[in-house]
């Protein structure tokens, strides 16, 4: 049984940093714009909804992936959690605009793996009770 905790904490872990820093690196960039501009990923229906420019929503959902990322770090299955609908609702927004169909795509897988971390994270947290 030791063997199989040590795994699944390393498995944690190793989700743990990527779902923490991922967001977090995402979010950073929606400052920036170095990986992509990111208002061409906003569905043009919403952006004509807001009350703001795509920019400015992008600065917005950037700090929630950086809010996100850190939550991850403080506690892995909340965070995780909350990754995994973030994810979720991204792809989501993608399909709904039909473009992008790549990306909405590796975000729910993305979003498969926050959700098995945040799992995973729930049966660390609930052996470590008994």
């Amino acid at each position: 049984m030791e063997n199989s905790s040590a795994g699944l904490s390393q498995i944690q872990t190793i989700l743990k940093f990527t779902y923490g820093l991922v967001p977090i690196v995402a979010g950073a960039d929606k400052f920036t714009n170095l990986l992509t501009n990111w208002s061409d990923y906003l569905n043009p229906a919403v952006a004509a909804m807001l009350p703001f420019s795509a920019a400015t929503f992008m600065l917005i959902v950037g700090a929630i992936e950086i809010i996100a990322g850190l939550l991850v770090f403080i506690d892995a299955q909340k965070g995780a959690y909350l990754v995994s609908v973030w994810l979720v609702l991204i792809a989501l927004t993608l399909i709904s605009s039909g473009k992008y169909l790549d990306v909405a795509v590796r975000d729910i897988v993305m979003a498969i793996g926050a959700y098995s971390l945040a799992e995973i994270s729930k049966i660390i947290k609930a052996s470590k009770h008994q």
